[in-house]
């Protein structure tokens, strides 16, 4: 809560639901648009995604570029690249290694940015943890998928970069300005990737469909939904739930794409839940003024925060 108090108690169950909510839209939907993948490709996707998220953004954030100053620019350039490298490298992540590990490895974007320059020995052991997560997930053999992975982890390496992006354009620019700008662009940049995909691959109404509702569900819904939980549940609690996300993306992937994972790539997910889940839980306080309400807003342009798949 942004006035220090404890939120009540009816207010924060109603947050939870509202967390689950979005965490459960946002992978539902990343799972729905890789029913589009043997029609349009990863690249169709992601560019109707984009051009579903911008339209969103542009509508509630109003940005007003004529009061953007020459440095207030930068970041807001940089951060429509790194939308726009996010989510390619995640969506053709899913479609290589599949929705759960995809996501669960895009999850060690914010893990880092959370680990960056710790001495705590609980954040030590959460990094082990992880790292014997990403082990057990991925099991390097001949037969592994080494381009799919590392776009995984090209993506997790973007929403650590969306993180330290929006925490700088959120000091300088008022609401999510920004961050809808920086959607407006990176829908620009998919203009002409998406004009060929869809031309090299026709797209069918069904797969339009299901690109369209994965723009809908692992944007529209989460931004709007992010927004309401945060007015109810504390920053760090919000923070805390989104590692279900690794949870929900395997168990999407299953239900909506029949995708299976072992019993040993599901102690893997726990590991990195688990890590993200203590790191943050565990965090001191910070220093400045509380988390903008805003602070996943740009994410709906994404896994896997993310707007942001991360998976959304």
């Amino acid at each position: 809560m942004t006035n220090g108090t404890a939120p009540p108690e009816g207010a924060r169950r109603a947050g939870v639901a509202t967390m689950l909510a979005s965490a459960a839209s946002n992978q539902t939907g990343a799972a729905v648009g890789a029913l589009a993948f043997p029609v349009i490709g990863p690249a169709g996707v992601v560019a109707v995604r984009q051009w579903v998220a911008a339209a969103v953004l542009l509508a509630v954030g109003r940005p007003r570029p004529r009061t953007f100053a020459g440095g207030r620019w930068r970041p807001v350039l940089a951060l429509a690249a790194v939308f726009a490298t996010m989510n390619l490298s995640l969506y053709t992540a899913v479609d290589r290694v599949g929705l759960g590990l995809a996501v669960t490895l895009e999850f060690l974007g914010p893990l880092a940015v959370a680990l960056a320059g710790t001495r705590r020995r609980v954040d030590l052991g959460c990094a082990l943890g992880a790292a014997a997560g990403v082990v057990t997930l991925t099991r390097p053999q001949p037969a592994s998928d080494f381009l799919g992975l590392g776009l995984a982890l090209l993506a997790a390496c973007c929403w650590a970069s969306y993180i330290l992006l929006n925490r700088s354009i959120g000091r300088s620019l008022p609401g999510v300005e920004g961050s809808a700008a920086a959607a407006g662009l990176s829908g620009l940049l998919f203009v002409p990737i998406g004009a060929v995909a869809l031309v090299h691959d026709p797209p069918t109404a069904r797969a339009l469909a299901c690109a369209g509702a994965a723009g809908v569900l692992s944007s529209a819904v989460p931004f709007l939904a992010d927004l309401l939980a945060l007015r109810r549940v504390p920053a760090r609690l919000f923070g805390v739930f989104m590692s279900v996300n690794p949870v929900l993306a395997a168990a999407a992937g299953l239900l909506v794409l029949g995708e299976t994972l072992g019993w040993t790539q599901w102690l893997g997910i726990l590991a990195i839940v688990t890590a993200n889940a203590v790191t943050l839980a565990t965090r001191p306080p910070d220093r400045e003024s509380p988390p903008r309400r805003a602070s996943r807003a740009g994410r709906a342009a994404t896994p896997g925060r993310r707007a942001t798949p991360g998976g959304g």
